[in-house]
């Protein structure tokens, strides 16, 4: 009975102890967990002030934003050309001019009109697609008129093709005087800045130090049409196109000279749509039209233009190829051309193109430079010969026939893989292209 009352006893006291330790032990617990419940309140609420505030930052921020679109012009979808334009919801024909004033130009580094040569453009892409777009990149003023070491030899032709020609190829409709004179007095302006050593600017216009030529724009009337003056003074061809009543733009100015295979007679007061139909450019309608017109519509006077091209010639005249018949003959085209001459009477033939809006007129100039090269000249040019021949490849068919490539295709492309594969066996490297040379080079 004692050792029974002694081991009762035990286990009562054991219980009791063991109660104790969990009743302590569940104190401690709670107070742990009321203390973790109290941070991750306090947590929370910090949270929630957070996003609060996060919220409040945003929404101001919104609000003035939607408050600055509503006081200012929408935003633009093609910012280098439509940016806050003074005259976007002009009438068609309706022209307000605008107060901008071209950048004064700095000289041509180190320019001279015996040595300086001309410009190596090479506007072809390999291929095995060839896209057919507007190609246009920004231009910067500087490089607006280019003029090189064969500025005698252009002007010589074009005095030539003004005296015998007249205005067949450089004239000014009555409504487009003033645009016309605008573009002298903008050369008169800009010649003498970049290239002081061949004009030198008179109060009245300018004067060609070289060849002792006087331009007067001051005089009226003026010596000879405005437009036959402008082209005496650039190595460019050049035309003004004015929107009329109907929104449609009009050739109205030019002295276009050394086009190689159009006349300006041809296309003289057509209007911009019809000069590209009636000349069978490749998809025009489906791929250019439409944005073409647009361009027009929205070009600024302060925002200026380039873009590129190339074609292949089969005979040496710069100012008519002769190859697809007389200048003075119709129905001329490449189908009169001779097949497959051989390769010393292929010429490369590219066009730099510059676009730019009269501020007081609103034409809109094109110059169209052409840089005249024989094949045989430029496949000397590393990765000339085997890019070229990539190009011409990839032409579709509707190019392919607007080039003429069916009559000197075979020829050329012979020569271009011959020279092609004589620079590779030469040691060129065909990985390293972009590293010397980069697009319209």
């Amino acid at each position: 009975m004692a050792n029974a009352e002694m081991w009762v006893r035990h286990s009562c006291h054991t219980a009791k102890t063991h109660a104790a330790i969990q009743t302590k032990e569940l104190g401690t617990f709670t107070q742990k967990a009321n203390a973790y419940l109290q941070t991750v309140q306090f947590s929370r609420t910090i949270f929630y002030g957070l996003l609060l505030l996060v919220t409040a930052i945003w929404l101001s921020t919104l609000a003035k934003r939607m408050y600055r679109r509503s006081n200012s012009y929408p935003e633009p979808r093609t910012p280098d050309l439509e940016k806050r334009s003074p005259f976007k919801q002009r009438e068609p024909g309706e022209w307000i001019p605008q107060p901008f004033s071209r950048p004064q130009a700095p000289p041509y580094p180190n320019w001279s009109i015996d040595t300086t040569k001309p410009l190596p453009y090479r506007p072809f892409r390999y291929g095995p697609k060839y896209n057919v777009n507007m190609g246009l990149r920004s231009m910067h003023w500087d490089d607006w008129i280019e003029l090189d070491n064969q500025f005698l030899k252009f002007h010589d032709l074009k005095a030539q093709r003004i005296d015998e020609r007249g205005a067949k190829c450089s004239r000014t409709a009555p409504e487009a005087f003033d645009g016309a004179v605008e573009l002298l007095e903008e050369l008169c302006d800009y010649l003498p800045q970049r290239y002081p050593s061949l004009f030198v600017k008179t109060e009245r216009g300018c004067n060609n130090v070289v060849t002792g030529e006087v331009f007067d724009v001051v005089e009226r009337p003026l010596r000879e049409d405005p437009m036959q003056m402008c082209g005496r003074l650039t190595q460019d061809d050049l035309a003004i196109m004015f929107e009329k009543d109907d929104g449609q733009y009009y050739l109205l100015a030019g002295s276009v000279l050394l086009a190689g295979f159009w006349r300006l007679e041809d296309k003289y007061g057509m209007p911009l749509s019809e000069i590209h139909t009636s000349g069978d450019v490749p998809q025009f309608k489906e791929k250019l039209e439409r944005g073409m017109m647009s361009f027009f519509k929205r070009l600024q006077p302060d925002k200026p233009m380039l873009r590129n091209n190339y074609f292949i010639q089969v005979d040496d005249c710069l100012a008519w190829s002769e190859s697809i018949g007389s200048e003075d003959s119709e129905g001329i085209g490449w189908f009169t051309a001779e097949k497959n001459k051989a390769i010393q009477h292929h010429w490369f033939r590219s066009e730099r193109q510059s676009l730019r809006r009269l501020p007081r007129s609103g034409g809109v100039v094109f110059t169209i430079r052409t840089y005249f090269h024989p094949i045989t000249e430029i496949c000397k040019e590393p990765y000339v010969p085997g890019r070229l021949a990539s190009a011409v490849r990839s032409w579709g068919d509707d190019v392919s026939k607007y080039k003429g490539k069916e009559r000197y295709q075979d020829v050329l492309l012979e020569y271009l893989e011959t020279k092609h594969d004589e620079q590779v066996k030469n040691g060129l490297d065909l990985s390293k292209e972009d590293e010397v040379r980069s697009y319209p080079y």
